[in-house]
């Protein structure tokens, strides 16, 4: 990985740490951060030079993370990725990267956009934003959640024309029967990615692909798998159906990204006991907009599938995984942090239960990247000595109301991550 350059030493006296465990706070303690990692935890001496945080018993917390973004479109419309000039994507990815850091989310996984050049800036230290776990381009079947191309056009393996816009910009891949799936996944990984994305069923945004719909063959999900085992990594699937589901897991894909059709608890059993996780996003219908009827009535269909698949996923004992899936609507990107409080408030997670989700819970799957993990040399999501030193320290008690979460300006007294200060009310 690329890395900064290193930070002076800092003591937080006198917080109250929400550990790794995710059972609750500490009694008042300090936190010697030193060398990127947390040094020390109950250290009173700070070392020569060290900058010194006077917590006055607030919380300090991992930082909060991201299963599921789109930087690259989080700060873009549909409209300015396919007909803007190139440079703007990127100038506004950049931008996204310092908004989504100080509202708290030290570590995302982007999960389709070229973003393996802005990890590497982020990580030196240049410019301020998250981790990155990056997917470079979502993989798609002609016809399928990734197409962008117009109907009047020939699918891309029969005509050798010209890759539309999305993939000119890295956002997208088109790949068809599985030569093309195995090339697809290994350019992504050439070009960085830590874990491949690939359209396994219908969206919602998009143009052609109603929400029945199964994409891609057994035979072509194998491919993926195949290709990215070789890699040490795993498989993601954008998928809401169940038929998409259970063919997604059969093909060995690791991570369902959404699932929120998924036919009843069964499915969730399965994924449960195949180590499967349900990587998802707790939906209202106001988090979208869409011009088209259509979209708008698919829209509305996944909404109503969401409170049943978290209540399943929980009954099973599916790993959850936080993301907010974010994108093409710059206005909204400030969501993020609404949609985390509300797996405590609109669906019966405890604030304890939420926090560990977007912390520890996450990082667990984000692990699964193994040696094309970015971050392999030490732990995240968590409070511990070793570990990477992504710390948020918090106005108000975050394990007992987690909406002091959802103003971040206000409530983030400090935001740390890798060891450097980005953000000091107290100082």
């Amino acid at each position: 990985m690329t890395q900064q350059q290193t930070s002076p030493p800092i003591l937080i006296n006198n917080v109250r740490v929400f550990g790794a465990d995710g059972c609750g706070l500490t009694p008042p303690t300090s936190v010697l951060i030193q060398d990127r990692r947390i040094a020390a935890i109950g250290e009173e001496k700070p070392p020569e030079g060290a900058v010194s945080i006077q917590g006055g018993e607030r919380v300090l917390m991992p930082g909060l993370s991201d299963a599921h973004v789109h930087l690259f479109a989080a700060g873009n419309t549909h409209a300015g990725l396919t007909m803007g000039a190139t440079g703007m994507g990127y100038y506004k990815a950049l931008a996204e990267a310092e908004r989504m850091l100080m509202r708290g989310f030290t570590t995302v996984r982007d999960m389709a956009g070229d973003v393996a050049a802005l990890r590497q800036v982020l990580d030196s230290g240049a410019f301020p934003g998250p981790r990155i776990y990056p997917s470079q381009a979502a993989i798609s079947q002609t016809s399928g959640h990734g197409d962008y191309s117009a109907v009047y056009e020939d699918a891309t393996a029969f005509s050798c024309g010209l890759h539309t816009r999305a993939e000119q910009i890295g956002f997208m891949r088109v790949a068809d029967g599985r030569d093309q799936v195995l090339a697809a996944v290994r350019e992504q990984l050439k070009k960085g990615a830590s874990q491949i994305k690939i359209m396994a069923g219908g969206g919602v945004a998009s143009a052609y692909d109603p929400l029945d719909v199964v994409q891609y063959t057994p035979d072509e999900l194998s491919a993926a798998v195949e290709a990215a085992s070789d890699w040490g990594t795993y498989v993601s699937a954008h998928v809401y159906n169940d038929e998409g589901i259970r063919r997604a897991i059969a093909a060995g894909i690791r991570s369902i990204e959404h699932g929120h059709l998924a036919a009843g608890p069964e499915t969730f059993k399965l994924m449960a006991s195949k180590g499967v996780w349900m990587s998802t996003q707790p939906f209202l219908e106001s988090d979208h907009e869409y011009d088209n009827p259509d979209n708008t009535e698919k829209n509305k269909e996944v909404c109503a599938g969401v409170l049943n698949s978290f209540t399943w996923a929980r009954e099973a004992g599916t790993k959850i995984a936080f993301g907010t899936d974010l994108l093409l609507e710059p206005e909204k990107a400030g969501l993020q942090n609404e949609m985390l409080i509300r797996l405590s408030t609109c669906f019966e997670f405890s604030p304890t239960e939420a926090l560990r989700i977007a912390t520890s819970g996450n990082a667990e799957l984000f692990r699964l990247s193994g040696e094309r993990d970015p971050y392999k040399e030490a732990r995240l999501g968590e409070i511990t000595v070793g570990a990477w030193a992504d710390v948020l320290l918090v106005e108000g008690d975050p394990t007992e109301d987690l909406t002091v979460l959802g103003d971040p300006d206000k409530n983030l007294a400090v935001i740390i991550k890798d060891g450097r200060i980005y953000k000091n009310l107290l100082g």
